[in-house]
């Protein structure tokens, strides 16, 4: 134990040394999280939309005023040429075009009905999905408005349904809320897997493992000296990073932040012992700085902090199991929204749990033989 404590001082002095690390694990955190809660978002505002109305009635300019009074959209520009308007899309200074073809209130008092176009710039299929859901919306508020008014001029009756929303877990529909969390755990892997790997890794380089080797050391206390003041510095981003999400964007934490702590901490042992693979099969920095860099952005864009999981193929769904981030979103999701309790995320910590000690074995039986 005597000798353990020894390597982990050693180590926190060999970290605090460094002046490239201590930005990395304090600094660059903090404003990777501040800035991409706010930048990592499929809200969309602003929409930019150039209007092509032909028919320049008093219907039209109502419509017009309902794009123009919703949050989402930005009216561009006006013309009268629908070649015009679509020039603002090829050259992408505008993301829609409002077509109000001639005579559009003259069909809508004889046939009760009328034709209106919407053009998108869908190269981004999911921002277009997201206008056509928008404009859909408005014009059926549009719709909705300009039936209640005819029927009351015709003397008649009409009876509105009214639809109360009760969201759960979000009743705001505030995106960060959703997205902080997820970015959260994508910040503690980096301290947790990364720096573990490049830190080890670094130990080759100068030549100071070999020299340990031959000390009485043994090889567990060895791992253990270098797992350890990760572990400490992740669990303590987490903390920090939970403390600036309630802050900043007043996260709610419905769950035990106890049993998030220790889902944390078993989390966090299994991408240290991935680090700690990927660093034993490696000889360089540089060489390390790849392997870890392939498996992190495949498990974070496979992870669902974006899109649900649910939405992928069978195929990597299936593959997806392997994927430490995508168990720890869910949970922290689950947890911190929900108040999930520790018999909702049974599966999950069990799993991670083998996974865990599969890993850490591995690790260790690979840097023996590398040894």
């Amino acid at each position: 134990m005597r000798t353990i404590l020894f390597l982990l001082q050693k180590e926190f002095i060999q970290i605090f040394r460094n002046r490239i690390m201590l930005p990395v694990i304090f600094i660059v955190p903090l404003v990777q999280l501040v800035v991409l809660v706010f930048a990592a978002t499929l809200e969309m505002k602003n929409i930019e939309v150039v209007v092509v109305d032909k028919d320049l009635s008093d219907v039209s300019r109502r419509m017009i005023g309902k794009f123009e009074g919703s949050p989402f959209f930005k009216i561009k520009d006006f013309t009268f040429s629908v070649s015009e308007a679509e020039d603002f899309l090829r050259a992408n200074e505008a993301d829609m075009v409002l077509h109000i073809p001639q005579g559009f209130e003259r069909e809508l008092n004889r046939e009760n009905r009328a034709k209106v176009q919407i053009l998108l710039d869908a190269v981004n299929a999911t921002t277009a999905g997201l206008a056509n859901a928008y404009a859909s919306n408005v014009l059926r508020d549009f719709n909705e408005q300009i039936l209640v008014e005819r029927v009351g001029v015709l003397g008649g009756r009409i009876e509105q349904v009214r639809i109360r929303y009760s969201f759960w877990y979000n009743p705001d529909l505030n995106y960060k809320i959703f997205m902080l969390p997820g970015i959260l755990v994508i910040l503690v892997t980096m301290i947790g897997m990364i720096l573990t790997a490049i830190n080890l890794v670094r130990e080759k380089e100068l030549g100071t493992a070999e020299q340990i080797n031959v000390t009485p050391i043994r090889k567990y206390q060895f791992i253990i000296g270098k797992l350890v003041p990760f572990w400490i510095i992740a669990l303590f981003e987490l903390c920090f990073g939970l403390f600036v999400g309630k802050i900043l964007f007043d996260l709610p934490m419905v769950g035990s932040l106890a049993l998030l702590f220790l889902f944390a901490s078993l989390y966090l042992l299994l991408v240290m012992s991935i680090g700690l693979f990927l660093s034993a099969i490696s000889d360089s920095q540089i060489q390390v700085m790849f392997l870890v860099f392939f498996f992190f952005i495949t498990f974070v864009l496979m992870a669902g902090i974006f899109t649900p999981v649910e939405s992928m193929p069978d195929w990597a769904i299936k593959v997806n199991t392997i994927n430490p981030l995508a168990y720890f979103i869910r949970v922290m999701r689950m947890i911190l929204l929900k108040g999930s309790g520790f018999s909702d995320i049974t599966r999950e910590f069990y799993t991670l749990g083998i996974y865990a000690a599969v890993m850490l074995l591995l690790a260790t039986w690979r840097y023996r033989k590398a040894a």
